[in-house]
């Protein structure tokens, strides 16, 4: 079975900017990216984020306010102060044997890192390689991961596979399944996060009155801080 997945993905895999490089820098900056935010919004901000801080030391010497700043329209902004400490982290001592000691890192990013920079023999389980995993129930080793991914990604979708385009489809058991839904996100629209991340664009713009904000989203934002409040006036940390 495994064999069968790496014959597809030679032929099918994507073509990714972080699949080219083992530089565990960029990869780390791909895989924060990449938590809870589709490869399509990713594509052009990576690339512009690595233009802009190309090293470890680059990222680190910034300021938060300017990574904040860059950040915005992705989402999930404290993703940008965790990989903003990590680079600190980094710079300052190297890299850690454990992964996960550096800030915004889980076990995911961690094995992702540990796999696609420094080719340790782990297998990071993201959704999409659960789901095939689980499915199919074939034994894959840390070779496999970026088939699983886009496997998972692009024909063994989560509730209507695409079996018919599946190269695994004739050894997996749960060929031909539909799946119900699993629990959606709550919509952005209206939502807090909404009213956090219009917050946000007005004080990474310039610092703003306290007055002039939306209240809770802005003592939100300065609990994760992602801005600072003095003086009743809020702006980006420094």
């Amino acid at each position: 079975m495994e064999a069968t997945l790496l014959s597809w993905f030679r032929e099918h895999g994507r073509d990714l900017p972080w699949r080219k490089t083992r530089d565990p820098y960029a990869v780390l900056v791909s895989e924060v990216m990449l938590q809870q935010t589709q490869v399509a919004r990713v594509l052009p901000r990576y690339l512009e984020f690595l233009e802009r801080w190309p090293t470890v030391d680059t990222l680190a010497a910034a300021t938060p306010a300017d990574v904040i700043r860059e950040w915005q329209g992705l989402g999930y902004n404290r993703r940008a102060l965790s990989l903003h400490r990590a680079a600190g982290r980094i710079a300052a001592k190297g890299w850690p044997d454990d992964l996960t000691e550096l800030a915004g890192v889980g076990r995911y990013t961690a094995d992702a890192v540990a796999r696609f920079a420094f080719d340790r023999p782990v297998l990071p389980v993201d959704t999409n390689v659960r789901r095939v995993v689980e499915r199919t129930g074939g034994k894959f080793g840390p070779g496999s991961a970026h088939a699983l991914m886009d496997l998972g990604a692009t024909i063994c979708l989560a509730r209507v596979p695409r079996c018919d385009a599946c190269p695994l489809a004739a050894e997996c058991p749960s060929r031909g399944r539909r799946y119900a839904p699993s629990r959606k996100q709550s919509r952005f629209e209206g939502s807090f996060r909404q009213r956090r991340a219009r917050t946000l664009t007005l004080v990474a713009e310039r610092p703003r009155r306290r007055s002039s904000l939306d209240h809770e989203a802005t003592e939100s934002l300065a609990a994760d801080g992602l801005v600072e409040i003095r003086s009743g006036v809020v702006s980006l940390p420094h």
